[in-house]
């Protein structure tokens, strides 16, 4: 049988290369990968033969190939950048190979490697076993939240998340004075490592496959990570604000997720869409309001609690909502008579989304239920939330009810809302 080796490279430059991946390299007839790590291996590649590929799809074909033509009895090395176990072609290609059977398991052996974020930290100087690891290499992340409320997060870029950009996202959200190192060419004889503030690198170039260090001296403290803040919290004016315990009830019927983009429409103070920052801070949150003096609280609001991930729009649903990216969770507090536009609209966007509605009237919750008796592929369940407070009147507590509010939950059916993939 065929026998495969799956190699870290570390980040480039061969001295950084473990004794076990050189000796599995020099054992092969047949050596794997892109051009850069295939052309640095120098006279460890003599006498190889030498496949360029990059991808599952390119290595299946190959091994196929060799299969094919009777070189079962060589071992095969597919080299890739740095560690095997770290954000690496080698967690799918194993995959795929385990899964088509097309080499056998005990055959498979992976060598790891010096990963980036060894090799960056140790330059720096720096431990790396208290940072939050993040990659924006082909992925979406919310690299303002995770900054936001991390000590120290490491970044790998890609594309055209690049450190200028992200260093100007970060200085777009209060976090220009956060302190950013930067790796490019790690290991390379043209190696460089830039060490500032986030607003001194907005407009300076670096090499797309780059890496960062930000550090955040101040994160976020979350003193309180339940749902249901105290509504003497928030700063508050003659807007309607969404008490505490509706406010506790609606948020846990809407079930976020790390990772979510929500809506709060018809935001008032903001209190549920300060909450819904505050507890996906990996998420990003838009606050939608048409009244300025609610937009002027909501702002408040934010600073208050430090909140980075949360924008906040003054318009009125569904226009406000026109250009926004598709919603994961969506929270109606108010519609100002148009909730079966804004309805329209957000399904359109996410015909899986998950929605929230707050009527204090019948006939909000009648426009709601008139909207979803002709769906047949929404669960729609209704909770009236009925809430009185106790204040006291000398040696007495008297109990003063507040008004009822029907809570809507709706959930696309036999739709799995659970988790968030990644």
């Amino acid at each position: 049988m065929l026998q495969l080796n799956i190699i870290g490279m570390g980040p480039g430059n061969l001295l950084q290369l473990t004794r076990e991946a050189a000796e599995a390299i020099e054992r092969s007839q047949c050596l794997i990968g892109d051009k850069r790590i295939l052309a640095g291996l120098m006279n460890l590649a003599d006498g190889k033969d030498l496949y360029y590929a990059t991808q599952d799809r390119q290595i299946r074909e190959l091994l196929h190939t060799l299969q094919s033509v009777g070189t079962c009895s060589y071992e095969v090395s597919v080299l890739v950048s740095g560690d095997v176990g770290f954000y690496s072609l080698a967690k799918s290609l194993l995959g795929t190979l385990e899964s088509e059977n097309l080499v056998a398991s005990p055959n498979i052996r992976l060598i790891c490697g010096i990963g980036s974020l060894q090799y960056f930290a140790s330059k720096l100087r720096t431990a790396w076993d208290d940072a939050v690891i993040c990659s924006l290499h082909g992925r979406a992340n919310n690299i303002v939240g995770k900054v936001t409320n991390n000590k120290k997060v490491f970044v790998l870029t890609g594309g055209d998340q690049n450190p200028e950009s992200i260093c100007r996202r970060l200085c777009d959200f209060g976090l220009a004075h956060v302190k950013v190192s930067i790796g490019e060419n790690l290991s390379y004889p043209d190696e460089r490592i830039c060490i500032g503030k986030a607003q001194e690198f907005i407009e300076q170039p670096f090499a797309s496959l780059s890496v960062m260090i930000i550090e955040n001296v101040t994160p976020l403290d979350r003193a309180c990570i339940t749902h249901g803040l105290p509504d003497e919290w928030f700063v508050r004016g003659d807007v309607p604000m969404t008490k505490q315990e509706v406010r506790a009830v609606s948020l846990s019927k809407l079930r976020l997720r790390q990772g979510d983009t929500t809506y709060d429409i018809g935001a008032g103070t903001g209190s549920v869409a300060l909450e819904m920052a505050l507890q996906q801070s990996d998420g990003f949150v838009y606050a939608i309001e048409k009244k300025d003096q609610a937009v002027e609280l909501i702002q408040r609001n934010k600073e208050k609690f430090g909140v980075k991930n949360l924008v906040v729009i003054k318009n009125t649903a569904p226009d406000g909502i026109a250009e926004l990216p598709p919603p994961d969770r969506v929270f109606i507090g108010g519609s100002s008579g148009n909730l079966k536009e804004i309805l329209d609209m957000v399904y359109a966007k996410n015909p899986v989304a998950g929605i929230v509605i707050n009527a204090i009237t019948l006939e909000t919750l009648n426009e709601a239920m008139d909207y979803y008796n002709d769906q047949t592929v929404y669960d729609v369940e209704i909770v009236q939330v009925m809430v009185s407070k106790a204040r006291k009147l000398a040696n007495y507590h008297l109990f003063t009810g507040q008004n009822p509010v029907f809570v809507l939950s709706v959930w696309p059916v036999g739709v799995s809302i659970a988790h968030k993939e990644s």
